[in-house]
C-alpha cells in the first residue's frame, strides 16, 4: 500500500509539473484548465507537507522528518523520470512544427517542470540534511559535489536515501525496544555510574564525549554523573581530580560509591586514583575501555620521531588554547609521555588494585585501516608497523587488565576503533551495537549488585 501511494504521489507531481504542456495537448477549457490546476497545486502542497501518513508512528520528529525526506526525494526520482520521458517524447513531435506558440508552450512548460520538480527535490533534501545523522559530513560534500554531475548524481541520491532509510528503521526499532522495556530499568545500579573521558577532550554540554550511549543508558534507568576533570594533565594530576569529582559526588548525593566507566587514558588516571590516593573505598567498580595499560607505543613514535622543537610548539599552542577555555592547568606533553609503553610499564609496578573494587576491561580493534574514521583510519596504519592489531591508537596487546576482560569484534573488514567505542562519530554500523553494548554492561553491574 505504501508503495502504491508513493507512485500515485509521483504522478500527482508530474502531472502537476506538467500542468501548462498538458493543458495545450488535451485542448482543456480555461476554467476545467484552472480548476485542474487548482486542484493539483492543493494535492501537491499537501504532499509536500505530509509526504506519508504512515510516518507518523514514528517514535521521533526527527524520524519522522528523516522518512518524509526520503519519501520526497524518491518522488522526485518517480515523477522526474515520468516528466523527462512525457517531455522528450512531446518536443520531438512537435519539432517539425514551425508555430512559435508551439515552442513557446514547451520551454515555457519545461521551466514549470523544473521548478516544481524542485520544489520536490530540496524539500526532500533539507530535510535528510538538516535531520540525519548517519549521513555525517562526508556524504552531505559527496552530495553536494556530486548534485550536477548527470548520472552520478542519481546514484549518489540513491546511496543516500539508503543511508537515511537505514537510520530510520535502526533508530526507530531501539526507541521502540526501551519502550518495551522501561518498566525494567536494566541500567537501575545501586550505585551511580562516573564517565571518564580520555586525553584531549573535555565533558561539554555541547558535544557529549559519550556520543548517544549516555541518552540510551538514561533511558533504560541509570543515573550518570560525569569527570569533568581536564583534558590533558599527567596521570596522577588528572587522578588527584577524579578523586576529588568522586568524592564530591559521595558527600553531595550520599551514594556511598560510585561504577567507573573510563575510556583511554582515562582508565590509568582511575587506577592511579584507586591506587595512590585513597579512592577506592567510594568505588563499587571500574571499567576500562580501550584503555593503554601496557602503554600506547604510537605515544612512543610521536615522541622520537617529531623534532623536540616541534613538540614544544604543539604543546605551546594547545596549553594556550585551553587557557583561553578556561583550563589553566593542562599540561599536552605531561600528559603523552604518561602514555608511552616505559611509563605505563613503569607505573603498573607501583599500581596496586583493590580486591573490594570488581576490575575488568574492554577492548576492540579495527580489522582495516578503511574502517575507522579520519583520523583513526590514518593513524591505524602507523600503529600497525609496531602494535598489529590495533584501535587506530592503542595495540590490543595493551587492553588487558582486572578480573575480567572482553574483545568486542564486528562483523566483516570493518572493526571497532578507538572512537567507536564512546559512539564518538554517533555513526551506526552492522555488527556492532555500541549503545546496547554499554547497556548490557551496566545492567551486568546491576545483576552483581553494585
Amino acid at each position: 500500500m505504501k508503495y502504491i501511494v508513493r507512485i500515485a504521489e509521483a504522478v500527482l507531481a508530474a502531472l502537476f509539473a506538467n500542468i501548462f504542456l498538458l493543458g495545450h495537448i488535451i485542448l482543456l477549457s480555461r476554467i476545467v484548465w484552472l480548476g485542474l490546476g487548482l486542484l493539483l497545486m492543493t494535492l501537491f502542497v499537501v504532499m509536500n507537507i505530509v509526504p506519508c501518513y504512515a510516518n507518523w508512528k514514528l517514535q521521533s520528529p526527527r524520524l519522522r522528518n528523516n522518512a518524509d525526506g526520503c519519501e520526497l526525494l524518491e518522488i522526485f526520482l518517480i515523477s522526474a523520470g515520468i516528466s523527462v520521458v512525457f517531455n522528450v517524447y512531446w518536443w520531438l513531435k512537435v519539432l517539425p512544427a514551425e508555430s512559435p506558440w508551439v515552442w513557446t508552450a514547451c520551454v515555457g512548460s519545461a521551466v514549470c517542470c523544473i521548478l516544481i520538480e524542485a520544489v520536490v527535490f530540496w524539500n526532500g533534501m533539507i530535510r535528510i540534511y538538516i535531520t540525519s545523522v548517519q549521513l555525517g559530513l562526508k556524504w552531505r560534500i559527496i552530495g553536494a559535489l556530486c548534485g550536477m554531475i548527470p548520472v552520478v548524481n542519481l546514484i549518489v541520491l540513491g546511496i543516500m536515501i539508503g543511508i537515511v532509510r537505514k537510520e530510520v528503521r535502526v533508530e526507530n526499532n531501539k526507541l521502540l525496544m526501551d519502550k518495551e522495556r522501561a518498566s525494567q530499568k536494566l541500567c537501575r545500579t545501586k550505585y551511580p555510574v562516573l564517565l571518564v573521558h580520555g586525553v584531549f577532550f573535555r565533558d561539554s554540554k555541547n558535544f557529549n564525549y559519550w556520543g548517544r550511549i549516555p541518552a540510551e543508558l538514561e533511558a533504560n534507568g541509570a543515573t550518570l554523573y560525569y569527570g569533568n576533570h581536564g583534558s590533558a594533565a599527567s596521570v596522577a594530576d588528572s587522578a588527584r581530580e577524579l578523586d576529588a569529582r568522586i568524592r564530591q559526588i559521595v558527600r553531595e548525593t550520599g551514594c556511598g560509591k560510585v561504577n567507573i566507566i573510563a575510556h583511554s587514558k582515562g582508565g590509568l588516571d582511575c587506577r592511579y586514583a584507586l591506587s595512590e590516593l585513597g579512592t577506592h573505598p567510594f568505588v563499587a567498580s571500574l571499567t576500562t575501555i580501550n584503555t593503554p595499560h601496557r602503554g600506547c607505543r604510537f605515544a612512543d613514535y610521536l615522541l622520537t620521531k617529531i623534532p623536540e622543537n616541534r613538540q614544544q610548539a604543539i604543546a605551546g599552542a594547545y596549553n594556550r588554547t585551553l587557557r583561553r577555555l578556561g583550563e589553566p592547568s593542562a599540561d599536552f606533553m605531561a600528559a603523552v609521555r604518561d602514555l608511552t609503553e616505559e611509563a605505563c610499564l613503569r607505573r603498573n609496578e607501583v599500581l596496586k588494585d583493590a580486591p573490594e573494587v570488581y576490575g575488568r576491561s574492554v577492548g576492540s580493534k579495527l580489522r582495516h585501516p578503511s574502517g575507522g574514521r579520519f583520523p583513526l583510519n590514518f593513524s591505524c596504519r602507523f600503529v600497525k608497523n609496531f602494535d598489529e592489531s590495533n584501535d587506530g591508537l592503542v595495540g590490543a596487546a595493551s587492553f588487558a587488565w582486572g578480573e575480567d576482560y572482553q574483545f568486542v569484534q564486528a562483523e566483516g573488514k570493518r572493526g571497532i576503533s578507538h572512537g567507536d567505542m564512546i559512539d564518538l562519530n554517533r555513526e551506526n554500523f552492522d555488527g556492532f551495537d555500541v549503545r546496547e553494548f554499554y547497556v548490557r554492561m551496566i545492567s551486568g553491574l546491576r545483576e552483581r549488585g553494585l
